[in-house]
Order: C-alpha cells, then structure tokens, then sequence
C-alpha cells in the first residue's frame, strides 16, 4: 500500500511539472499572473473572536522547508523513537493548556490536525497545494490541501496527509523495501468559515480526524547483556516481533459569532465532538518473555516491557474508547484600549476499558473467569463525567507599547487555572498557576501487563517567567526568555512505568536565546537553551539544547531562482532522557541509559521557482565521524545518513 502511494504520488508531481514547464513555454515573460499569495489569506478564528477580520497572506519563504520540525503540525522540540512521525514527547516541560478530565494518549498529537487553531481560507481563486518529502531511509510526508470561495463570504476546502516510516533496527530492517514500513498515518481535514452579507455573524467548521498505525519493536534487546548490540541497526535483536499500537481519532468543531453591538458586544458559541480509540494488540508474544513463576496473581515477566502477565501469555488485545462533547457560551468584546472574554464551558466525557483473554489462559494465571475469547470490561474504572466551567480573560493596552493581560478558568469544585501578563515593548513578565487533577491513563488502567486504579491528588504547577522580545536594528533580532518553575504532587511514571505522585515539590529553572543576524547575504540563526533540574528528580530535560544555522541566500538568473545553501546542526547534551513504555503509549523516568550528548549536522539547498519550493538535504553528514550510533530516546537509535527531497508546489488558479 505505502509503495503504491510512493509511486502514485511521485507520478503526479511528474505529470505536473510537465505541465507547468509547458504552459511557461507558451507564456512569455511580460504576462502576468493575475492570482498569486497576496490573493490567498489565511483566517483564524481566534482572530475574528478577537475582532482582527483582514486575512494575512500564506508564507511563501523558504526558512525552515528542510527542518524536520517543520515538516509536522507542531514545530516545537520534541523526544521521539529516531524517526518520521513515531511516538513523541515534548522535550520541555509544558503547562497544561486544559484542565478537568482528559485521557492522557498524547504520543501522535503533534501531527494531527489542530480543530481550535485551524486556520481557514480566503481566495479569490480556486488555490491547490501539494506538499511531498521522501527520504533515503523511506521516511516520507505528503500533504494535499485544495480550497475555493463559492463567494466572496463562503470559504470550503479538505486536506488529506500521509507519514509513514521504515524499520531502521531489527529484523523489520532486513525485510524487502515494500515490507520494511514501521508507521502508517493517515488524517483528512475538512473546513469551511462563512460571513454573513452585513458582515454580523461568522460561522467556523472542521471535521478532523486522524488514523495512526505503529509497529512496535520495544527498542533494542540488550537483556543478554551484550551492549554492543546497540551499534548493530538491521542485526539488533528488538524485544518484540509482532505488537502494534493503533490510534484513532476524530473532532467536529463548530464556533459561531454574532456582533450584537459591533465590536463592544459579541455573543459566540463553540461546540466540539471529540473521540479517540487506542489499542495495543500483540497476536505472538515472545516465549522469552514470559517467566514461570506466578507473582501477586500473574505471571511474571521477563522484560520492561512486559513486566507481568495479567490475563494472558500468548496474546495481549486492549483498548482504550474515550468520548467528549464540549459546549462553550461566551460573551467578548473590544475597543481600542481593552477587551474582554466570559464564558461558561459544558464538558461531556466517557471512557471505558478493554481487555481480551483470545486464548483461554487466564484461568490458569490468577484467579480470573474468563472465558476463551471474552471481552474484559471492569466498570468500576470506566466512567461518565460532567464537568462545568467559567471563565474568562481580560486584556488593557494602548497601541503596541504597553499591555495587561489576565485570564482564569476554574472547574466547579475542581480545576483552575489564573495567569497573568505584563509587557512593556518588548519585554514581558508573567505568573500563572495551574492546579489540575491527573489524566484518566494516569489515574487508572485496565491491561494484560498493568493494572492501577489511584486516587492521585490534584497537581499544582506555579510559573515565574520574563522576557525580552526585541529587534535590534536593523539585522538583528533577539528573543530572551527565562522562567522558574515549581510543581507540587507531580505525577510521573517511574522506573516500572507505573504512575507515582512525589513526595516533594519539583522544581527547576531555564532560559533560552534565539538570536537571528545577517550581513548581506550571509545568514546566522541560533537558539540555545539551558535547563537546570537539580531539584526536580522526576522531570527528565537536557541541561543544553542548541540549534544553530548559517546559510547564505540570494536569487540567481535575474531573479527567476531564489536560493538557499547552508548547514544546521542541532545538540542536546547528555541526560537520562524518558523511556517509552508501548503498552501504555507513556514515556516514563528512567536510570539506566543516559542518551549521548551528540551532534547531528545536516546540509541544505532550498530553492525558489515561480510557484514551488524545493528542498534537498544530506541529513546527519556526521554520521560515523565519532560515534557508531546515537540516542534521542534509550534503545531507539536516531537516523543514520540519509538524503532527504521535499516540495512545495501551489497552484493558484
């Protein structure tokens, strides 16, 4: 199927470039083109909400086309398994951004489709773009989006994206190229935003949704004490041989505005239908891995992975079904010195457990009824809540030079959150504080290696922050951030991949640098971050974090060619980085491996032609200069050597 795709794929992009190279052949240089990406703008609905209705044009630059964090839906630092779209964590700490009940299944979302920041269209014309990247080692993203007015107030348009990946470790390494894919994603958007003719009412809509399959190897298997297996890539022994970990999931989201009193009073309503399906199925469990002795009412295991045998020894089929509807009211308003948001929010939500006994076993593990091919449900961990919350944010300012801002949400007789901000040109202080109940998978779970129903206590995260956000001059631009952070009852997974609430507080400090100057032609983008967390055991972050560029850039054939050649290298100091845990889909804190502090130097060509963007990569050229192999995540090997291509190409018309 992913070769099929591959092949298709690549077959239409020919086909349109024979195109486009045959219409220039008959266009002569003096015509020009009437539609172009000053005629396409891009609409958010927190702008309308806002009051900020003018669209702005898309990016058409070529910064960042060949960063593989840009390829993705969220552009920050994450942790990962090595690889294109696979399980990821953010590598900093993050606040929560929603409070009350939550399922806690966050491995894929920083590649599906965001519902509340989605941004809409307008054109004047029917606009098309493609967006592909393949790399050496069968890495690949493809994206197709098309939308159109069908008038001057009614926007509509889809997108359908595809990652996939290849096995870069273990015996799913040696197999055939057309049997090699480890990853399989596939998510659909569908969007529409309409004004009315007295430009009084705004209605937004998306459907989303998004189909995650991951083949699961549990890391390299170094049981047998052998390390040296670490450096072996296709000749690694992995801990498992046939489990994976589906996810799928889809929101309906729906917000509509209405200026009652132009822009001093506005009533809105946002609706979200939201659900999630995760399931870990492993149909041979490796003999290896299961021990003879019982233990606490299982089997004991052999392996991190599986640490014990609940209902079965030769197969594990568990599900977790996760459903929510969220109803927000809310009353906004602005002028030209302040602004203001209340609203009430209605949220829904019901989660239930699975687990399959396939194979009859479990009568003779633990004291288990089951029958053969039975679906295990216990009620008592699934569940309904209701939940009601206010809230609301205010904000003071004048023109662009001073601002107060203030926003609190609070659960009833649960949740809340409070922050607050002040900023003076470009520099900024804040303080929040966010007191929060745990996620669902972190409070209880149902499965054949784990099992935990705990009456966590609500965590409490308190934030200091300040900067400094500045241009300076007129070739250089500056952003300074620090903060000090201190966590009360923090949940975390531990060692055994277990949740546990510590004891003490966590806390920790950090500051960031990223600093942009260019003489000419010549460019220097750096970023450089350090975490110190002497006093937070449980919070794995590397002490340094760098990401630096130098490039130069400039057009080429009287500005037909607009070109950019450079080399980024990005480093992360050595630290006891998170394990992962493919049962649960969690990351969790660990002792033993210390990921490298390690290097990694790519080299890029980014092009402009007209209508597309094109890229060309030799991704990690140091590869084997120092070290056989590295880490980002303990016995996941990060890509090795590779040349990776991408595009993208926009059709305006």
């Amino acid at each position: 199927m992913k070769r099929r795709l591959s092949a298709f794929i690549l077959l239409v992009l020919c086909l349109l470039l024979v195109k486009t190279v045959a219409v220039a052949q008959i266009i002569d240089d003096s015509t020009k083109a009437i539609y172009g990406p000053k005629t396409v703008l891009l609409l958010y609905e927190q702008d309308v909400l806002e009051g900020r209705y003018a669209g702005k044009p898309i990016d058409t630059t070529l910064n960042n086309l060949h960063n593989e964090r840009y390829w993705f839906n969220d552009t920050t630092f994450y942790q990962h398994l090595g690889n294109v779209g696979v399980a990821a964590t953010p590598l900093f700490f993050q606040l929560p951004d929603k409070i009350g009940v939550r399922l806690g299944k966050n491995i894929f979302d920083r590649y599906a489709y965001n519902p509340q920041g989605m941004n809409y269209y307008d054109t004047r014309s029917p606009y098309t773009h493609l967006y592909y990247v393949q790399g050496g080692l069968g890495e690949q993203v493809f994206e197709a989006l098309h939308t159109r007015n069908i008038n001057p107030r009614w926007n509509i348009g889809a997108a359908y994206q595809v990652l996939s990946a290849n096995h870069q470790f273990g015996p799913g390494a040696q197999r055939p190229s057309r049997a090699r894919g480890m990853l399989d994603n596939q998510a659909i958007k569908v969007f529409s935003h309409y004004r009315s003719e007295n430009e009084r009412y705004d209605l937004f809509f998306n459907f989303t949704t998004m189909k995650v399959e991951q083949i699961e190897t549990g890391g390299i298997d170094i049981s047998s004490g052998d390390t040296s297996v670490l450096e072996l890539y296709e000749e690694a022994p992995v801990y498992l041989s046939q489990a994976s970990n589906e996810e799928a999931r889809n929101n309906f989201h729906l917000t509509h505005v209405y200026r009652l009193a132009k822009e001093n009073l506005k009533i809105y309503h946002t609706f979200d239908f939201y659900r999630q399906r995760n399931e870990y199925l492993d149909d041979a469990i490796p003999a290896a891995l299961v021990d003879t002795v019982a233990l606490n009412n299982a089997i004991r295991g052999r392996s991190y992975v599986y640490p014990r045998f609940i209902f079965s020894t030769g197969r594990t089929n568990e599900a977790t079904a996760y459903k929510e509807i969220e109803n927000t009211f809310g009353l906004r308003g602005n002028n030209q010195l302040s602004s203001y948001n209340a609203y009430v929010k209605l949220r829904n939500a019901n989660i239930a457990y699975s687990a399959i006994d396939s194979i009859g076993t479990a009568a003779n593990i633990a004291d288990s009824v089951l029958a053969a091919g039975n679906v295990f449900q216990d009620t008592t961990r699934s569940g309904n809540f209701n939940q009601v919350f206010i809230g609301g944010d205010i904000r003071l300012f004048y023109k662009d030079l001073v601002e107060l801002t203030g926003s609190a949400e609070y659960q009833l007789a649960g949740d809340y959150r409070i922050k607050g901000t002040a900023r003076l040109g470009g520099a900024y202080a804040t303080l929040q504080r966010v007191h929060y109940s745990p996620s669902r998978v972190e409070s209880v779970m149902l499965s054949n290696h784990f099992d935990w129903n705990e009456p966590f206590k609500n965590i409490a995260v308190n934030r200091i922050g300040a900067g400094l956000h500045q241009k300076l001059g007129k070739r250089q631009h500056v952003k300074l951030d620090g903060h000090l952070t201190d966590v009360e009852r923090w949940v975390y997974f531990d060692k055994d991949a277990v949740p546990v609430q510590a004891s003490g507080n966590q806390r920790f400090w950090g500051a960031s640098l990223a600093h942009k100057i260019f003489f000419g032609p010549v460019h220097f983008d750096n970023f450089v971050a350090y975490n110190n967390t002497d006093e937070a055991n449980n919070i794995r972050l590397p002490e340094w974090l760098l990401e630096s560029k130098a490039y130069i850039e400039g057009p080429l054939f009287k500005n037909a060619l607009f070109l950019q050649f450079g080399v980024q290298g990005t480093y992360a100091s050595e630290y006891y980085a998170y394990g992962y845990m493919p049962v649960t889909q969690q990351f969790f804190v660990q002792d033993e491996f210390a990921t490298q502090g390690y290097p990694v130097l790519d080299v890029f060509l980014n092009a402009n032609i007209k209508t597309v963007n094109v890229f060309l990569k030799m991704s990690h050229i140091n590869y084997e200069l120092s070290e056989p192999v590295y880490f980002v995540t303990p016995y996941y090997p990060g890509m090795r050597r590779s040349f990776v291509f991408g595009l993208t190409w926009r059709f305006f018309d």
